[in-house]
């Protein structure tokens, strides 16, 4: 390990989404690093884990760090605060056991825990706050994903092609796209093949929402969205006529009945005998 007596360290740095930046991480490892200096602490490597939320201990370079630590390179894991560490009393307790066997320490540099037994209690306390901030903080972003869909609002997620979200985050229609979703219905309608349709829109230099060019995935999922009548779908939440069709539900109802013949149809192919 070291022969000499100063201390040596490794810091764990994370952030747990894109609304983080990656001033996060720098600012984390400034204040940890000046921690260090501080206590005569000598730093040899810095970890971290972008994007990772501390709930899950699926992170790669946390469990390349604990790996590390079995390898007896270090003393010490300095962190800005616990929560960077673990926001879950489970895996705290699980990875702290594993590093007081391999003899490292774990450090806060902005909350002071002391070394005698009431630490024990500061650091359960600390990391139980995170956990509950965590868990508060699910249950009020749910609860607001849950209002904007009781308002038929967009929560995310990709919108279908013939729409963009508007002013009061909600569904309208794009003028320009919408006729192509309605000429893709009404093909299907009226005989032509998935395929036949796919090589039909890219002979057109027509493109998704992306800039890419149409698959057979993307115009079978068309094709049976039901965002196109009007109907609007958020987990257990379905609300009729809440955004604004651009297919009629006669023309979609046709569409849906094709493709539930034609998915039997397939299966009958593949059958020993017909049926």
């Amino acid at each position: 390990k070291n022969t000499q007596q100063t201390k040596t360290a490794v810091i764990y740095a994370r952030y747990s989404s894109d609304h983080q930046r990656e001033e996060s991480i720098e600012g984390q490892i400034r204040e940890c690093k000046a921690y260090a200096k501080k206590n005569g602490i000598r730093v040899l490597k810095v970890y971290t884990d972008r994007a990772f939320s501390a709930k899950s201990d699926n992170r790669p370079d946390f469990q390349k760090m604990i790996t590390d630590s079995h390898r007896k390179l270090f003393d010490v894991i300095i962190v800005w605060k616990l929560d960077r560490f673990s926001r879950d009393r489970y895996h705290m307790a699980h990875y702290k056991h594993i590093l007081q066997k391999n003899n490292v320490q774990l450090l806060s540099a902005t909350e002071p825990i002391p070394t005698d037994p009431a630490g024990i209690m500061m650091e359960s306390m600390l990391v139980g706050m995170a956990e509950y901030y965590s868990a508060e903080l699910s249950v009020k972003i749910k609860r607001g994903l849950t209002e904007n869909a009781l308002k038929a609002k967009v929560n995310g997620g990709q919108n279908p092609y013939g729409y963009y979200v508007d002013e009061q985050q909600k569904l309208s229609i794009d003028e320009k796209a919408a006729p192509i979703v309605v000429d893709v219905f009404t093909m299907y309608a009226e005989g032509k093949t998935i395929k036949e349709i796919v090589q039909y829109l890219n002979s057109k230099g027509l493109k998704t929402k992306y800039g890419n060019q149409f698959s057979y995935n993307i115009v079978q999922y068309m094709l049976s969205n039901r965002r196109y009548i009007g109907d609007y779908k958020y987990a257990d939440i379905v609300i009729p006529d809440a955004t604004p069709p651009i297919i009629d539900k006669d023309l979609f109802e046709r569409v849906q009945r094709r493709l539930e013949k034609n998915k039997h149809a397939a299966a009958s192919g593949k059958a020993k005998e017909d049926y």
